[in-house]
């Protein structure tokens, strides 16, 4: 009965090509018949290899992200995810894949289409939402990221100051990979106390003894210095050199205790632009306590 409908429903609506997934080929054979014995000349027919895990198992939507809401949910821009589906099962003869949707339709072309499954690479998909998220106007990204900082961001609503965030949009754009992304790397801004990652931690403050005496440097440094970014820096390098450590080691206790991961915005700028010395010196006190 299916493919009885399969077939009236494409003659009823003049269907000129159908192109499908790979699973429904053995289905065509009984489906011309069916249009040749109703007399209506049959579509042209073409189709696409399966999408599979990293289990290289057909997606399913009982235990994968099948739905485009889902994508969207996460944070995925829409021109990423046509660029990205477009590349599944195909890649153009140039090379270049990160490309807008008018490039896509000139270059495609159905008989370059593999065979083989095509692997739904969520490292890959990310990569490339992150080279549109780079491209967006500053206007742009601000209207689309208002969702995930908005009602249901993980810091009271009362704390959050908008001006604040557009400085610090700056600083994050080119770092997001999705918009989902947006809350951790300025969650710090808003809260009271940062909210520590427990790994982060760990790796940073394995020898305290070495960390709280890092960090008394520092902190000694910033009591009243030029809040300015390449003074900060400075100064931290400084402080690394006092007990045999170089920038990127030094800066990292201090980013644990400013912002709660080692991963984020770039530190000095986030500390000269949007925190007051203050609150900085209140956050490498309250590390220091804890170690």
């Amino acid at each position: 009965m299916f493919l009885l409908a399969n077939a009236v429903d494409d003659a009823d609506m003049g269907i000129t090509h159908a192109i499908r997934g790979e699973d429904l080929l053995s289905g065509v054979p009984k489906v011309l018949l069916l249009l040749g014995a109703m007399g209506v000349e049959h579509p042209t027919y073409a189709h696409l290899p399966l999408l599979v895990n990293e289990q290289r198992k057909k997606l399913s939507k009982r235990r994968d992200d099948v739905a485009v809401g889902d994508y969207r949910e996460k944070g995925f821009l829409p021109e990423a995810m046509v660029n990205y589906l477009a590349l599944l099962g195909w890649g153009p003869p140039d090379g270049v894949e990160i490309r807008s949707l008018p490039e896509i339709v000139k270059i495609f072309n159905i008989e370059d289409v593999n065979k083989a499954a095509a692997f739904f690479d969520i490292q890959k998909f990310e990569h490339i939402n992150s080279s549109y998220l780079r491209d967006l106007s500053k206007e742009d990204f601000m209207q689309r990221v208002e969702p995930w900082i908005g009602n249901g961001a993980p810091w009271p609503e009362e704390n959050f100051d908008l001006e604040k965030f557009s400085v610090m949009a700056d600083l994050i754009q080119e770092k997001l990979r999705t918009l989902s992304d947006t809350p951790r790397f300025v969650d710090f801004l808003f809260l009271k106390q940062p909210d520590v990652d427990e790994d982060s931690w760990k790796k940073t403050m394995k020898d305290p003894q070495v960390a709280d005496s890092l960090l008394g440097h520092i902190a000694d440094s910033f009591e009243d210095c030029e809040w300015e970014t390449d003074v900060l820096k400075d100064l931290v390098t400084k402080a690394g050199e006092k007990v045999d450590l170089k920038l990127g080691k030094a800066q990292a206790p201090l980013r644990v205790a400013v912002t709660g991961r080692t991963v984020g915005p770039p530190l000095f700028e986030t500390m000269s632009c949007c925190m007051t010395r203050e609150e900085v010196l209140k956050r490498i006190s309250d590390a220091r306590k804890s170690l």
